[in-house]
């Protein structure tokens, strides 16, 4: 009887430390923040569509000079707002032929405001995709115009290669070399070489 007794013990407690451990376990998953969506390569670093485009730039050493721009701009709530947005982020090799002088004066306090003007060029309300800037170019004769967040104008035409480039307002060229890539709050698209805007009289 004594036997039977220890035994009912040793299976009651038995229970008890698995559904502890059980419950714990539940804890532990219910913690942890978990992400879906459709994923995309860039430049070897995978971005998860249902990031905003912050944290996608975030996750890619290629775009730091940029992240660090967009911080110095006090742009980062805007870039991580509902949007829609769509961007077109130039990664560190074209930040850097703007050259070293150039680049570091724009990351001044005192030129906050050209720097922001500078990256809210590359930046179209709506989600804007490389099918929809296509059919602009084929229906305008080769050429469309948007007007970016900065309220200046950008052009964008199909090269011999089939490329599309970006015009910006003084005759600067830029290729876009990934594209459609989704996020949380737009559509990003990444270009060879910074835009620059005409200078506005503040």
């Amino acid at each position: 009887m004594k036997k039977w007794y220890f035994l009912f013990i040793f299976l009651i407690n038995s229970a008890l430390i698995f559904a502890q451990k059980q419950s714990d376990q539940v804890v532990v998953v219910d913690s942890i923040k978990v992400k879906w969506g459709k994923i995309k390569i860039v430049n070897g670093v995978s971005m998860l569509s249902s990031n905003d485009i912050i944290e996608n730039l975030t996750s890619s050493a290629k775009y730091s000079i940029l992240l660090k721009a967009i911080e110095n701009a006090d742009l980062i709530e805007t870039f991580k707002s509902k949007g829609p947005i769509t961007f077109f982020a130039p990664d560190n090799e074209a930040f850097k032929k703007l050259g070293n002088n150039k680049l570091d004066s724009l990351m001044l306090p005192a030129n906050k405001y050209n720097l922001s003007y500078l990256l809210t060029y590359h930046a179209l309300p709506g989600r804007v995709t490389i099918k929809d800037i296509s059919r602009k170019i084929n229906s305008n004769k080769g050429e469309t115009t948007y007007t970016t967040i900065a309220g200046s104008k950008l052009t964008a035409r199909i090269d011999s290669n089939r490329n599309i480039v970006l015009i910006d307002e003084n005759g600067g060229k830029s290729i876009i070399n990934h594209f459609d890539i989704p996020q949380s709050n737009g559509i990003l698209h990444t270009i060879n070489t910074v835009l620059e805007p005409k200078v506005k009289d503040i």
